[in-house]
């Protein structure tokens, strides 16, 4: 007659303090583990792209956002003027030359979904979960002035993206469609649909600029 006997010792799962890391019972049977060496050849290729993303070229990091960056775009004109739009609805304005902050916006309720720069550089678009398009001067306000924008679109749905055409005054959003804008009218000159849930984003041609891509889900 053959018994079986289950031990267990403290020694192998109880903390000494309460600081310490839990300690978990692992069965190193290799009959349990048949892609063992696949998982650590994986866990160490992820291992040494880490190190070559924090190795060189990465020069430095932007800090500021309170939130997750959702969106980001560049200057047409300035190589070294980036923006940045969150989820708590802040968009920053970066010089990567120094690497600081020039100017941050409370652009949106919600998440910022989209930003684009007007091709002559003099403004720049938000879009974002609160259903509006916003249009913002490039130059900060003078002392004493409040961080209006210039112009504010009210839609019936929310957007999830914007792109300025590359030579008119014209720019597109997306969402539920594509809505085609005159910068100076509240309502869209023309939008598609194409039946699908959600259109993500929305970008003209810089060479033709008559056609625009749409990606949908």
């Amino acid at each position: 007659m053959k018994v079986k006997v289950l031990c267990r010792n403290p020694n192998d799962y109880v903390r000494e303090t309460s600081k310490d890391l839990q300690r978990v019972p692992r069965n190193y049977d290799p009959s349990l583990h048949p892609f063992e060496v696949p998982r650590e050849y994986a866990r160490a290729l992820n291992a040494t792209k880490l190190e070559r993303v924090f190795a060189k070229p990465f020069i430095a990091s932007l800090d500021g956002h309170r939130d997750g960056i959702n969106c980001m775009a560049k200057h047409p004109k300035s190589l070294s003027t980036v923006f940045s739009g969150a989820c708590d609805g802040e968009v920053k304005i970066w010089n990567l030359a120094t690497r600081q902050c020039t100017r941050t916006i409370q652009a949106h309720e919600g998440f910022v979904r989209g930003l684009c720069v007007r091709f002559c550089g003099t403004s720049f678009f938000t879009v974002g979960d609160d259903k509006t398009v916003k249009q913002w001067k490039m130059e900060s306000p003078g002392y004493g002035e409040n961080e209006e924008p210039i112009h504010t679109i009210l839609g019936k749905t929310v957007f999830t993206g914007v792109d300025h055409h590359w030579r008119g005054a014209v720019f597109a959003t997306c969402g539920q469609q594509v809505d085609i804008w005159d910068e100076q009218r509240t309502s869209p000159m023309r939008s598609y649909s194409w039946g699908v849930d959600s259109i993500t984003s929305v970008r003209y041609n810089p060479i033709e600029t008559h056609i625009l891509g749409s990606c949908a889900v």
